[in-house]
């Protein structure tokens, strides 16, 4: 065990592939080239850091016509790169989430394929506070009042729940350092609310903008002032 979690740390730990795998945290798929301009390096360092990611099955590599799209292999993967942000000391986190260039991405992005940033902390919160959702060791259980809530978006827990991702776990927030909704119910909750157009992702960032409409809904729903 402590081989194989040595060479998962130095295969994360490695300051390319460190950029590589913080970029794929957007949950978008990219090319070796795109990957190459995000980590500063060269298109032949980038493929070694690539096929070796690859081979620790941290990430997964499909084609599409001429070119090959690089992606987690798993939430797993994305979950624990998230987590390391919060091994970041306290000074040094001050820092970064106070520069003003970091303030829309602690504001509110996305965490791989979920809600993230101090909205979704103060999402998952009101989610538990009005008995929606509820802690149970290191998941979420979803009470009959919040099977009712998440179909109003057309969301069936009961299906999700027969998926072999995670139903619905906290994942640490690096930014806020307090737990979020993830799991197959935290990205089938922002994928109904983008399609609401309460959210809007923005382009090459995490970075998401809350529209009027989902300001309104996020007050209305949770009195979350956004």
């Amino acid at each position: 065990m402590k081989q194989e979690i040595g060479y998962i740390t130095s295969l994360i730990g490695d300051p390319v592939r460190t950029k590589i795998l913080w970029t794929l945290l957007d949950g978008r798929a990219y090319t070796a080239t795109e990957l190459a301009l995000c980590a500063d390096t060269s298109p032949q360092n980038i493929s070694m850091h690539l096929s070796k990611l690859v081979q620790a099955d941290l990430l997964a590599v499909e084609s599409q016509g001429r070119h090959k799209y690089y992606r987690f292999s798993r939430p797993e993967v994305a979950y624990a790169i998230e987590a390391i942000g919060n091994l970041i000391p306290d000074e040094k986190h001050k820092k970064i989430t106070g520069n003003t260039n970091n303030a829309a991405i602690k504001h509110c992005r996305t965490c791989y394929d979920h809600l993230a940033g101090k909205v979704g902390v103060l999402l998952t919160e009101q989610l538990i506070e009005q008995k929606l959702i509820e802690p149970e060791g290191a998941v979420y259980l979803v009470t009959k009042k919040g099977r009712s809530f998440f179909s109003e978006f057309n969301i069936d827990t009961d299906e999700l729940k027969k998926s072999r991702r995670i139903f619905a776990k906290p994942c640490l927030d690096w930014t806020e350092r307090k737990p979020h909704l993830a799991g197959a119910l935290g990205a089938a909750f922002l994928e109904k609310m983008l399609l609401s157009d309460y959210f809007r992702k923005t382009k090459d960032s995490r970075a998401i903008v809350i529209t009027a409409k989902g300001r309104e809904q996020l007050y209305d729903r949770f009195k979350i002032q956004a």
